[in-house]
């Protein structure tokens, strides 16, 4: 991108004249590029920042916040939705606004099965121009909905991918009606698992603005990563392209390293973004189940299912927090628990009172984290993790307004017809008529 490439080489430059204009210049390019409209003017921006200081950084154009959601779980999202809750309040608290949705603060959500749900719920932008759902109505919305939306057998993931109701995809219907992926308002990523191609297949905003053939309704969107009547034929708005969708579970029940690749990868978007330093991520897990069998035992088949969903989301927490090194306490938090540790005998008996319980005793536990070369620590807890990260949000929030530089430029609808070569979603192995 000529953006780039003119900071680059007159980063080197020794003259500071020089790297004036060269901000100047990049801020007209993006204004022509992009349409991006910065709300203070450019001369009232040079004079409070040191000449020294232009050149592109996360102190000039800002680190890219990611939100993550897992899918299943012990909690069938219930975990990951009261972490929401809890993640908004103090958002709203630390910034001052009473009224302030978790959409206001990330740039990016990506959710599998049910995680997908809630991302939807929360970044689908309604006739009012304001998300559908705010934090504590999608958590009801999965409490009251969690049996319509995955039916209860003993056989774990396959069963519900398979006996699935089919009364969840007439409440995806209701509740979105003919919003579409071109309707939400950050980028949002969504995987399920296509059969028709043999690999996953990935519901993207960016891809929805920029072809038509892969807009997809928010009902069918979520439909196919829950795979509610499963296997879901899924097909776009447009009609010309179709897959054969099983749950998001079995695709990444950990999207979060499909949501780093795609922002890395993503320059149109997110020009300035090259490492894992210019991103902030909160992942957000469901819950690890309790598996364990006695003495030579077998696991049952639902029991291996939720092992080795676990293990995977696990392995992607170890290989994401590896990548962030020295600068995952303050760039990259993971939300989970452990429903192992939880005292069940002391919860409420009534269910919908027992999950909540459940979760909120989750929230509580010790926050693990995946140390470079040392294995795992523990910290405080799950909570005060949260209110950590929603310090670094609000903290980044309003150094923006300082920013010279778009940290994110979402890119509006267009008529191309084929694909760009920055998003690392899956459009080439999408079938078409």
């Amino acid at each position: 991108m000529a953006t780039i490439s003119m900071i680059d080489s007159d980063s080197n430059s020794n003259s500071q004249m020089d790297k004036l204009t060269s901000e100047i210049f990049s801020i007209l390019e993006n204004k022509f590029l992009f349409g991006y409209d910065h709300p203070s003017p450019i001369e009232n921006q040079f004079d409070s920042i040191p000449i020294q200081e232009l050149k592109p950084g996360k102190h000039i154009t800002g680190k890219v916040r990611v939100l993550s959601i897992d899918g299943g779980g012990a909690t069938n999202g219930v975990l990951a939705a009261t972490s929401i809750v809890h993640l908004e309040s103090y958002l709203r608290r630390m910034s001052g606004i009473a009224d302030a949705r978790i959409s206001d603060f990330f740039d990016v959500v990506s959710g599998s099965g049910i995680g997908g749900v809630l991302a939807a719920l929360l970044f689908t932008k309604g006739k009012d121009g304001e998300p559908l759902f705010t934090a504590d109505e999608a958590l009801r919305f999965v409490v009251e909905n969690g049996k319509k939306l995955v039916k209860s057998c003993k056989t774990g993931v396959f069963g519900r991918v398979f006996r699935a109701s089919v009364k969840g995809g007439k409440v995806f219907s209701k509740t979105f009606g003919d919003l579409s992926l071109k309707d939400t308002m950050k980028a949002v990523l969504i995987p399920c698992y296509d059969l028709n191609t043999g690999a996953s297949f990935v519901f993207s905003r960016a891809d929805a603005v920029e072809m038509d053939g892969c807009d997809f309704k928010m009902s069918d969107v979520c439909a196919a990563t829950m795979a509610v009547s499963g296997p879901v034929e899924t097909v776009s708005v447009d009609r010309r392209t179709k897959i054969s969708a099983v749950t998001g579970e079995l695709a990444m029940n950990n999207p979060t390293a499909m949501a780093i690749t795609h922002v890395l990868n993503n320059k149109q978007e997110f020009p300035f973004c090259n490492t894992v330093d210019d991103l902030l991520v909160v992942s957000l897990g469901n819950g690890e189940p309790s598996c364990g069998v006695a003495g030579n035992q077998t696991p049952s088949r639902g029991a291996l299912l939720k092992i080795f969903g676990e293990t995977i989301s696990d392995t992607v927490d170890q290989a994401i927090s590896m990548a962030f090194a020295q600068s995952r306490s303050s760039n990259y938090g993971r939300i989970q628990g452990n429903k192992g540790f939880v005292d069940l005998d002391n919860l409420n008996k009534e269910k919908e009172t027992n999950i909540l319980k459940l979760a909120e005793q989750m929230l509580r536990q010790k926050n693990v984290e995946s140390v470079l070369f040392q294995g795992k620590k523990c910290n405080k807890t799950n909570l005060d993790k949260l209110e950590l990260f929603a310090t670094e949000i609000v903290k980044e929030t309003e150094r923006r307004k300082l920013n010279i530089l778009p940290t994110v430029v979402l890119r509006q609808t267009t008529t191309s017809s084929s694909p760009r070569t920055s998003s690392a979603t899956t459009l080439s192995i999408t079938s078409s008529n």
